[in-house]
């Protein structure tokens, strides 16, 4: 998904909160207003190993976060073997170095320290955040972790029986299902569509040396971004980074992947379920996030699908019809894709009208845009929502990695509600017709919907395989 400072999934009860400080940047003196201008001052620098590093400096509380990412992620499992990210992401605080697991974990709990590790789509994410007395445990624990994971056998049994169990639990998840389900049809044929916890098959046969080869190919310096906020100086904030990622090897081994179009467009697809509701999601092909359209983009999917109450879809499909408890948009923008989806969930017999009334207004809003009042107050949440997600050192380090990730440079977080600010009416209309073809719009379901005449019937969620019988 994307994240929440491009795309925001919103929530109503922060609305009031957003409103409230809006009007106080636009009723403040001028002054105030030019001392305001500056979010962040986020310093950007490389370390004496080249790696670049942005840095928020706070010394009001004695804590330090850091988020990194490498360039990769699942797109980067060995063919036939999805799962190995993640497995790789559960198993790197398993013990390091000669710190077997037990006591690896119990240098991070004794000393307040979180070091976590996620296999995202298009990278593999990590998240350090310590009290600065211990800044430099931390940094040794995480050095060693990404340089020398044990992967002990037994703590790979382990975690791939954790695995295993979550699979089988999710396979009979109709919201898994339905997610699955349709990565696996929009994506088919490309990294993308595969699970990204693996399957069943692939827990059997991933080995020790999948995962040291993981490792050896992602962990590099060339592929990695960082970012830190707190209690740390720019002299300091070099010497932890170098110290936890400058033993790595300078050139990833990363394979270049194809860009993808969604496939299906048009086109129903049902994966029978016994179940009361129908799980629905549907998509077309988005907006990259360097696209000169993105701003307008964002306004367009907050008023479309943001979730709050004002948003049309809520408005049309569950506050006028009853037909769905909550339905939202989203605009995912990837490496190799990019997608604008929506989705809900509303009882079998109702199914067909709700996909209706949601094409309805998708097609409303490709032919006539969005009213002036609809976009000033998306633009009043949007700008005003930005200052709540920045509220803690792990909120800023995570939001900055993000940008990085985007490709902008460290000044955007201070011009970020400005290029939000000028959306005007006609770039709202121009990129809604762009990207919103109700007649395109590939449509998956996981249920038993009524009247539905499905293009393509699935017997089993896609990419999904059992072990071969012995």
């Amino acid at each position: 998904m994307i994240r929440t400072l491009s795309s925001l999934r919103l929530i109503g009860g922060f609305i009031a909160a957003s409103a409230l400080i809006c009007a106080w940047l636009i009723t403040a003196p001028p002054v105030a207003a030019k001392e305001r201008a500056k979010i962040l001052d986020v310093k950007s620098f490389k370390t004496p190993s080249g790696i670049e590093v942005w840095l928020v400096s706070d010394k009001s509380i004695p804590v330090i976060s850091m988020n990194f990412s490498f360039e990769g992620g699942l797109a980067g499992d060995p063919a036939g073997k999805p799962g190995v990210a993640r497995l790789v992401s559960i198993l790197l605080d398993e013990g390091a170095g000669n710190i077997k697991s037990q006591e690896f974990q119990s240098k991070l709990s004794d000393n307040a320290i979180q070091l976590g590790f996620t296999a995202g789509r298009d990278a593999f994410y990590g998240q350090l955040r310590t009290l600065t007395q211990h800044r430099d445990l931390a940094t040794d624990l995480l050095q060693l972790a990404l340089t020398q994971p044990r992967f002990d056998t037994d703590a790979i049994e382990r975690m791939k029986n954790a695995n295993v169990a979550q699979i089988k639990h999710d396979m009979g998840d109709p919201a898994w299902l339905v997610a699955r389900s349709f990565n696996g049809m929009v994506f088919e044929g490309h990294a993308y569509a595969l699970p990204g916890a693996g399957h069943l098959a692939s827990m059997a046969t991933i080995t020790r040396q999948d995962l040291i080869d993981y490792t050896k190919a992602q962990f590099a310096r060339d592929n990695l971004k960082v970012a830190l906020a707190g209690d740390i100086t720019e002299a300091q904030a070099a010497q932890l980074v170098d110290k936890a990622f400058g033993a790595l090897p300078e050139k990833s081994d990363n394979a270049p992947i194809a860009f993808i179009l969604p496939k299906y467009a048009g086109k129903i697809v049902l994966y029978p379920l016994d179940t009361p509701q129908t799980q629905i999601t549907v998509g077309g092909a988005g907006i990259a996030r360097d696209d000169k359209d993105w701003d307008a983009a964002v306004v367009m999917n907050y008023i479309l699908g943001s979730g709050n109450f004002d948003a049309r879809l809520m408005r049309e499909i569950r506050e006028k019809r009853g037909l769905t408890y909550g339905i939202y948009s989203s605009l995912q923008s990837m490496r190799q894709s990019a997608l604008v989806t929506a989705g809900f969930a509303t009882s079998n017999d109702k199914a067909k009208e709700a996909v209706g009334v949601l094409k309805q207004e998708w097609q409303l809003m490709a032919d006539k845009g969005a009213s002036e009042q609809e976009i000033t107050d998306a633009k009043a949440y949007l700008t005003g929502s930005l200052l709540l997600e920045l509220t803690s050192t792990g909120d800023i380090a995570s939001t900055l990695n993000g940008l990085q990730r985007d490709g902008l440079d460290a000044e955007y977080i201070n011009r970020r509600n400005s290029e939000i600010t000028k959306v005007t009416a006609a770039d709202v209309r121009r990129v809604a017709r762009r990207l919103l073809k109700a007649e395109e719009l590939t449509v998956v379901m996981v249920g038993r919907p009524a009247d539905i005449k499905a293009d393509i019937l699935l017997d089993r969620p896609p990419g999904m395989k059992e072990p071969e019988k012995k």
